[in-house]
């Protein structure tokens, strides 16, 4: 007996509106758990870059263990950072988003460190001779002008979170791509298509929308016409 021509997902087509339409709150739930996952990952890897940055740009010494240290933990494949952090997480939401900050520090580390690292040392000079103290030297002088290093790590970092989420799909935390796994095992083209390209998407314009972000917060860094 042959499907009917306009059912698309008794035909099991790549592209079919029926599965949007009939999946729309499924779609929904995962792209909300893959969007907090990414977001919760890139903000804890950032809270926890920064004072590393600062620390290897302060103490020279620090440099290389604090690199040396989240180049070798990106080196570690996803599916065995996970079993690493099995035990201490369990199966649940935290352990992938504890893999995905383990992830995010070496682009974020870097991107920063190389923005302080940047600023030139007599604006340094003028600013501590406006009496500028360290902190206030950092928050107000350092970091702004580290901005456009900082933000670009920081889109890499995001995009890159938006692509290992699906990852998490193992322990059944991934998101969109919890749907990617049960439609690749399932051999459910609509489902696996409309997921993956949902995930570009995400990507996409996250990293639109932090270029925004980037724009604002940097308008010095805009070409002047001629």
């Amino acid at each position: 007996m042959t499907a009917p021509p306009d059912d698309c997902l008794a035909r099991n087509e790549w592209i079919c509106g029926a599965y949007l339409s009939s999946r729309r709150e499924i779609l929904w739930d995962a792209v909300l758990q893959h969007l907090q996952l990414t977001a919760a990952s890139v903000a804890l890897g950032l809270l926890i870059a920064l004072p590393l940055a600062v620390l290897a740009r302060r103490w020279r010494w620090a440099s290389g263990p604090v690199l040396g240290l989240t180049t070798v933990l990106y080196t570690i494949p996803s599916l065995a950072m996970f079993s690493l952090l099995l035990p201490v997480y369990g199966l649940s939401a935290s352990l992938v988003v504890a893999g995905l900050v383990l992830y995010s520090l070496t682009l974020l580390v870097r991107n920063i460190l190389a923005g302080l690292r940047a600023v030139p040392e007599e604006t340094r000079q003028a600013a501590r001779g406006m009496g500028y103290g360290p902190v206030r030297l950092l928050l107000a002088v350092e970091l702004p002008l580290a901005l456009p290093a900082a933000m670009a790590g920081l889109r890499i970092a995001t995009v890159s979170a938006v692509s290992l989420v699906t990852v998490g799909a193992i322990v059944g935390y991934g998101g969109l791509g919890n749907l990617i796994y049960t439609g690749m095992n399932s051999y459910f083209k609509a489902q696996v298509l409309t997921a993956s390209v949902l995930c570009v998407v995400i990507a996409v314009a996250a990293d639109l929308l932090l270029l925004g972000v980037q724009r604002l917060l940097t308008p010095w860094t805009r070409a002047v016409p001629a």
